[in-house]
């Protein structure tokens, strides 16, 4: 079920990142993915990655994970990415 927000981006088709502050995550292959629109890092070893998003969190498993670059906006995650999630 739609909230307010989500019918009022999808009836101005506006982005829902923009809107709604949703995480938007790009991956290429299963050794980079680009994360953005995240709140912080809760967890970070070379198997898990944890991010906080404003609704709820993303876990990141595989092996060599490192975070390779990162602003308060955006990230990149290198290594052998094995498995994406939302908790």
């Amino acid at each position: 079920m739609f909230g307010r927000k989500e019918m009022l981006a999808e009836s101005l088709k506006l982005p829902k990142d923009m809107l709604l502050g949703a995480s938007i995550l790009t991956m290429t292959g299963s050794h980079e993915l680009w994360v953005e629109n995240y709140k912080g890092i809760i967890e970070y070893t070379p198997k898990s990655i944890i991010l906080q998003a404003k609704t709820g969190q993303i876990s990141i498993c595989g092996c060599g994970l490192v975070i390779d670059y990162y602003t308060n906006e955006d990230m990149k995650i290198i290594g052998d990415i094995r498995c994406v999630s939302y908790l």
